[in-house]
C-alpha cells in the first residue's frame, strides 16, 4: 500500500493536482480570513462608537433640531417599529398564501412559473428601484410622503423572502405524509393549510423573521416614501421618522450630537437584526420533516 502511495506520489500529474488543491485552499482561507478581519473591523468600529452614544436620552427625547444640543432617537425608533411592524402584516399573509400556491400547483401550470420567475427577480431587485416604483405609484398620487408609502416599500421587498421560504419549506414535506392526509378524505386546501403548512410552521416563521431582518435597515426605499420627521408621530399618511433614513441623514450631518445619535441607531438596527437572526436560527431553528 505505500509502495503504491508513494509511486503515485511521483506522478508529475498527481504533483500537480496536488500543488493546485493546496494552492486553491491557501487562497480560500486568505479570502475567507480577509472577510473575517474586515467584519472584525466594522463591528468592534460599531460597537465602540455606538455603546458610546447610548444614553437615556436617546429613547425619551426626539431628534434634535440643527445647531442645537442633546436630542434623542425616540421618534424615529417609534416610526420604525410603525413601518416595519404594518409591512410585516401586508407581506407575511401574501407570502405565506403565494408560497402555499407555487408548492401546491408549482408544476401544473404556467401561472405559477411565472409567479416563481417573477418573485427570484424581485428577490435580487435593488431596493432603490422599489422605493421609486412606490413614490411614483403611491407618493406621486397622494402628493405627500407618508408612512404607508414606506410600508408598501418595505412589504415589495420582504414578500419574495416570505414566499421562497414558504415554498421551499413546503417542499420538504414527505409525500408519505400527505398521502396519508388524502387517504383520510381530507381535500386538497386542508391538506395544505392543516397538514402540510403545519408540519414546517417553524421553517415558515423563520422566513418571516429574515424577511424582517432584510427590510429593517433599508434606506433608499424608506428615503422615497416615508421621508423623515423631525418630532413624534403616529400618523402613518404623513411623513414619519425612521432609524435609517436619521441614521443616513446624521451621519453626513456636521453636528457632533448627531454623527454620535447616528453611531447609536446604527448600534439599534445591527443589534435588532442580530436578535432577529438569531432567534430565527436557534429558537425556531427546524430540521427537514422525516
Amino acid at each position: 500500500m505505500s509502495a503504491t502511495l508513494e509511486k503515485a506520489a511521483m506522478n508529475p500529474v498527481y504533483r500537480k493536482r496536488l500543488l493546485t488543491h493546496r494552492i486553491g485552499i491557501a487562497l480560500s482561507v486568505a479570502a475567507m480570513s480577509v472577510g473575517l478581519l474586515v467584519l472584525a473591523w466594522i463591528l468592534l468600529t460599531l460597537i465602540i462608537k455606538g455603546f458610546g452614544a447610548l444614553s437615556i436620552n436617546m429613547f425619551t427625547q426626539t431628534t434634535p433640531a440643527p445647531g442645537s444640543e442633546g436630542g434623542g432617537l425616540i421618534n424615529a425608533i417609534f416610526g420604525s417599529m410603525m413601518i416595519v411592524g404594518l409591512s410585516t402584516l401586508i407581506s407575511t399573509p401574501i407570502g405565506i398564501l403565494a408560497g402555499i400556491y407555487l408548492a401546491e400547483y408549482g408544476e401544473e401550470n404556467k401561472i405559477a412559473n411565472i409567479t416563481r420567475f417573477v418573485t427570484d427577480i424581485m428577490l435580487s431587485a435593488p431596493s432603490i428601484v422599489i422605493g421609486m416604483f412606490v413614490w411614483a405609484m403611491y407618493v406621486a398620487t397622494t402628493k405627500h410622503y407618508s408612512g404607508y408609502a414606506g410600508s408598501i416599500a418595505l412589504a415589495l421587498i420582504a414578500i419574495p423572502v416570505v414566499v421562497r421560504t414558504t415554498d421551499n419549506m413546503l417542499r420538504l414535506v414527505p409525500n408519505s405524509l400527505l398521502e396519508a392526509a388524502f387517504a383520510l378524505g381530507a381535500p386538497r386546501w386542508k391538506v395544505a393549510m392543516m397538514v402540510r403548512l403545519r408540519a414546517v410552521k417553524a421553517g415558515v416563521i423563520t422566513g418571516v423573521l429574515l424577511a424582517v431582518a432584510r427590510v429593517s435597515g433599508e434606506t433608499a426605499p424608506l428615503l422615497f416614501t416615508a421621508l423623515n420627521n423631525q418630532f413624534f408621530s403616529s400618523d402613518m399618511n404623513a411623513p414619519m421618522a425612521n432609524l435609517p433614513v436619521v441614521i443616513y441623514g446624521f451621519a453626513m450631518s456636521p453636528y457632533d450630537n448627531w454623527r454620535e445619535l447616528a453611531w447609536g441607531g446604527a448600534l439599534l438596527v445591527t443589534f435588532s437584526v442580530l436578535a432577529l437572526n438569531i432567534i430565527s436560527r436557534t429558537v425556531f431553528a427546524q430540521k427537514a420533516p422525516n
